[in-house]
């Protein structure tokens, strides 16, 4: 691909006019806007695949770099580029919007150009969250996609819809509001939007401690964190398929990227101190949840909760680097940790997805989430429950499959700061199993369990090809992780090399 090409304005604004095309469409012609909104997200996805083969992983400079003037006055920017951090999340982001759109292919038969649409400009926006290099662009992209996520839910969710999206959207956006003030006086300190230039700004004790406070309450409910996680059972479960495959998958992952981007480099000395608070919540979400998961009878419900329990291991991981460094000075020990909180966040973002789209699967036949409805699945849909397997085994960790990989890593990590951080964080490789056999036994194991069960046909071509790129990609990074880890190492290195450098509390 020519060097000179925008190719980070083509993965954000091609599906965003993409999208805006198909909505301009209309549903007159449906067969023509699926095709259309398919070859737009296949356009998407290749785009970031040329991304990942144009990257020079030796470096840890940001890459593909576009600029532009946009508000001169106050020296805000229109400032791309990548690292070694978010080149892996837009892949990931333009995989799964891929699979959505086919997954809605046959399902949605409400306004389907306004459903495509919305997922078409929604990942541009989510490509710019991780393509943006100034801080007022970030926070654009970042609230705009609420937009699209909030119709999402609102038009094509449950019976409670309303209630979800307004939880959802009040979370998010008044979280959101600290980190605005946050940047402001970054900018008023540094003259710049230029999240680089704020990596490298001389910040006083208390302003570290409470501009860390708060990107912590934006980038906590994004993840989210406890106490600030009950919105995301209610908008998983009011959502649509693809609102929580999208939800799960790559929305999740926006709030540990704003630690990395913002939070650990910006205020390095307020993240050490913070450390052990960080540890704790991180340490609540993995056992605690992980608790409140194994009671779960909806189905949507458990994989939700399981999704705060696993993306706790990312926080961990970003966190317990610090520990580990003040407990025995090492840095290959942070190293560790921040690679394998950063795997976790990519396979959970694979495995997550899958299981909420085994779930879609047997709603769009029997129309219920309630696992009471289910036993016997494995009689009438034999296929379906050898793929429904090896993603709930994914999400216990079974070694050979990406779920174990970050997870090993952040344990092991932990290790070197605390016996103690370790084995609470391990417990949930007992419990993942045991609330992931648990649903799987019921709903798939057995006799027939009911009319409607015994009447469900197998998935088809098209529900098969989704699930076989969703096992690929669970399989070739829980046994072939090495190209994802090669590169992000060199930023990864320079992120650790940065904080502890910058320490001087």
């Amino acid at each position: 691909m020519p060097i000179d090409l925008p190719i980070l304005s083509l993965l954000i604004w091609a599906p965003i006019l993409g999208g805006l095309w198909v909505l301009y469409a209309g549903d007159r012609q449906a067969e023509t806007i699926k095709y259309l909104s398919l070859g737009i997200a296949m356009i998407t996805f290749l785009l970031s695949i040329f991304l990942y083969i144009d990257f020079d992983s030796t470096t840890h400079e940001m890459q593909f770099v576009e600029f532009a003037p946009w508000i001169r006055a106050f020296s805000i920017n229109y400032h791309l580029g990548v690292d070694g951090i978010s080149v892996p999340l837009i892949i990931l982001t333009t995989f799964i919007n891929l699979l959505i759109i086919l997954a809605g292919w046959e399902v949605i038969d409400y306004r389907l150009s306004h459903y495509l649409a919305a997922f078409l400009i929604l990942e541009g926006l989510m490509n710019g969250v991780f393509a943006a290099l100034d801080a007022i662009l970030f926070y654009f992209f970042w609230e705009a996609m609420l937009i699209p996520m909030f119709l999402i839910i609102g038009i094509w969710g449950g019976p409670n819809r309303v209630y979800a999206t307004i939880k959802f959207f009040l979370y998010t956006f008044l979280g959101s509001v600290f980190m605005l003030v946050a940047l402001l006086y970054l900018y008023s300190q540094a003259n710049s939007f230029f999240i680089l230039d704020l990596h490298v700004l001389p910040l006083g004790e208390l302003a570290q401690k409470l501009i860390f406070i708060a990107f912590l309450l934006a980038f906590a409910v994004k993840i989210p964190m406890w106490p600030v996680h009950t919105w995301l059972p209610d908008a998983h479960v009011e959502a649509p398929t693809g609102g929580s495959v999208i939800l799960a998958a790559i929305m999740l992952k926006m709030g540990g990227y704003g630690f990395l981007r913002f939070s650990l480099p910006i205020v390095p000395d307020a993240s050490l101190f913070f450390t052990d608070f960080m540890i704790v919540l991180s340490l609540i979400a993995i056992v605690y949840i992980g608790f409140v998961a194994l009671v779960q009878q909806d189905m949507k419900k458990l994989i939700a909760y399981s999704s705060i329990s696993h993306m706790g291991f990312a926080t961990l991981g970003f966190f317990v680097g610090f520990s580990i460094f003040a407990v025995t000075g090492s840095t290959s020990g942070a190293e560790m940790a921040m690679g394998g909180a950063i795997m976790q966040m990519i396979s959970h973002g694979f495995i997550s997805g899958a299981l909420f789209l085994c779930v879609g699967v047997m709603y769009d036949r029997i129309h219920s989430r309630q696992i009471k409805d289910y036993g016997g699945v494995v009689n009438t849909m034999p296929h379906f429950a050898a793929f429904m397997m090896l993603f709930a085994m994914a999400n216990s960790g079974l070694p050979g499959t990406s779920g174990f990989v970050g997870e090993f890593l952040v344990i092991l990590s932990s290790y070197q700061a605390s016996f103690w951080i370790a084995f609470l964080a391990a417990t949930i490789l007992v419990l993942g199993a045991a609330y992931n056999l648990w649903m799987y036994k019921r709903v798939i194991y057995g006799d027939v369990a009911n009319e409607k069960v015994e009447k469900l046909q197998d998935i088809n071509s098209r529900e098969t090809v989704i699930m076989a790129l969703l096992a690929i990609a669970v399989l070739l990074f829980g046994l072939w992780p090495a190209p994802l880890f090669e590169i992000m190492d060199e930023t990864i290195k320079h992120l650790i090399t940065h904080i502890l450098q910058s320490k001087v509390i």
